[in-house]
């Protein structure tokens, strides 16, 4: 940041008084400009219609990590709840009619500066279409995840933990609330 969005003077990196970590700080009017981490909403979108249920991907169209496989999802927008902003990023990336579950992960991903969320959600129909941010939508049962081309370590991670927790319920168990620390980036020869 190099100008002031209230002002348009010269910022400087400066602990405020109050503060304990260094903060864009306008030389003129003193607005304090704090850079707070982004977030990333979408769904784990589930299809129960057959032997094995099936999760809905998109091939992403865009950058980072075009070509390669995510679960519908994207950064939240002003004025928006986390599962408002889940049901828009589902329908714009996926096209897809879904009703929208519980929050099922939550994921940090501080070396980037993001937070992100899935809410569990059922498909209402198989009427899904990839959106201007997809190459393609396709459904996938666990043994055909395309785990070697998933775009994120977080999207994998809520996969993962998606399949383990439907092992569990087979057993009797039942889906729960997952949060961790994610440290470590995409391989880059993918």
């Amino acid at each position: 940041m190099k100008f002031c969005s209230e002002c348009a003077h010269p910022v400087e990196l400066a602990i405020p008084a109050g503060d304990n970590r260094p903060r864009y700080v306008c030389v003129n009017c003193t607005t304090v400009h704090y850079q707070n981490p982004k977030m990333v909403l979408g769904t784990v979108p589930v299809w129960e219609g057959g032997d094995e249920a099936q999760v809905l991907l998109c091939r992403r169209a865009i950058e980072p990590r075009y070509g390669f496989w995510t679960l519908p999802a994207g950064f939240m927008e002003n004025n928006e709840t986390t599962a408002e902003a889940a049901l828009r990023e589902t329908a714009e990336e996926a096209g897809a009619n879904i009703e929208l579950g519980p929050l099922y992960t939550l994921l940090n991903v501080a070396r980037v500066h993001q937070v992100h969320m899935f809410y569990l959600a059922t498909l209402k129909d198989l009427a899904f279409a990839p959106g201007e941010e997809s190459l393609e939508v396709q459904m996938f049962s666990e043994s055909q995840i395309p785990w070697d081309e998933l775009a994120f370590p977080t999207i994998r991670t809520t996969l993962e933990l998606f399949f383990a927790d439907r092992k569990r319920i087979a057993e009797g168990g039942n889906y729960g609330f997952h949060t961790q620390d994610i440290n470590r980036p995409m391989r880059s020869d993918l």
